[in-house]
C-alpha cells in the first residue's frame, strides 16, 4: 500500500486498497462484490507525509517522503550517537541507541509501536519521536511533538559509527544529518469502508491486551 501511495502521490486521486496479504493496516477487506457501492460509501482520510532531508558524510543531499515514519538505524555493531534538536534547540546532546524514529499518526501502530512508542490518534496533530533501544539517557522513552515541529538528528562520530536513514522504503546510508518535518503541501486521500475506517482501527489498537 505504501508503494502505491508513493507511486500515485502526484496524481491527487483517492486510493482505495484491499488486503491480499497479512497485516494490511491501511487496507480494506478483500471482497470484489458491490465494489462501486463500497466506493460510494467509503470514508476519506487525508494523510500528509514526513519530508526527510539527508546530508550524507560526503556532503550529498537527498530528499524522500515517509507516510509511516522516518527512522535512523545503526549500520554496524556499534551503537549510534545522535544529537536531537527540536525547532533549533538541542534537547539531547548525545543519545546512544540502536536508532531513533519519527512516526506519523498513521504510522504510529507500525515500527513505532514495536519500539514501544505511543499510538497517536488520526487528526491529533502530533508526531512521535521514539528511541530504538536507547542506552543513554537510559530512561528516555521518547517525546510527542507538534505536527509542525522541525526535527534535526545529527549523527555524532558518523565515520566511526555509521547510520542509515529510511523514509518508508527509501534508504540513505552513511548519513551525517537528517532534518524531518511534515510537508503541508503534499497530501494523499485514502478511502476506507465505514466499518473499517482508519481512526477506529487506531483506537482499537489501544485496547488490545
Amino acid at each position: 500500500m505504501l508503494e502505491a501511495i508513493h507511486r500515485n502521490m502526484a496524481l491527487g486521486v483517492p486510493i482505495y486498497g484491499m488486503n491480499r496479504g497479512t497485516v494490511g493496516f491501511l487496507l480494506n477487506e478483500f471482497n470484489d462484490k458491490d465494489l462501486m457501492q463500497r466506493l460510494e460509501n467509503a470514508h476519506e482520510e487525508k494523510l500528509r507525509p514526513l519530508h526527510m532531508r539527508v546530508i550524507t558524510d560526503s556532503g550529498i543531499q537527498q530528499d524522500a517522503y515517509g507516510f509511516n515514519e522516518v527512522s535512523l538505524l545503526r549500520q554496524t555493531r556499534q551503537a549510534a550517537n545522535l544529537e536531537v534538536s527540536i525547532d533549533g534547540k538541542v534537547r539531547i546532546d548525545r543519545l546512544m541507541c540502536d536508532g531513533c524514529l519519527v512516526a506519523t499518526p498513521a504510522g504510529s501502530t507500525a515500527y513505532n509501536l514495536s519500539a514501544h512508542g505511543p499510538i497517536l490518534p488520526i487528526g491529533s496533530g502530533v508526531l512521535a519521536l521514539t528511541p530504538i533501544s536507547a542506552f543513554r539517557p537510559r530512561r528516555w522513552q521518547g517525546a510527542v511533538l507538534r505536527q509542525d515541529a522541525h526535527i534535526r538528528l545529527t549523527v555524532l562520530d558518523h565515520y566511526k559509527r555509521p547510520v542509515s536513514a529510511v523514509a518508508d522504503a527509501h534508504e540513505v546510508r552513511n548519513v551525517a544529518e537528517v532534518e524531518i518535518r511534515v510537508d503541508p503541501d503534499k497530501e494523499v486521500t485514502l478511502m476506507f469502508d465505514p466499518n473499517h475506517n482508519l481512526e477506529e482501527r487506531i483506537l482499537n489498537e489501544q485496547f488490545i491486551p
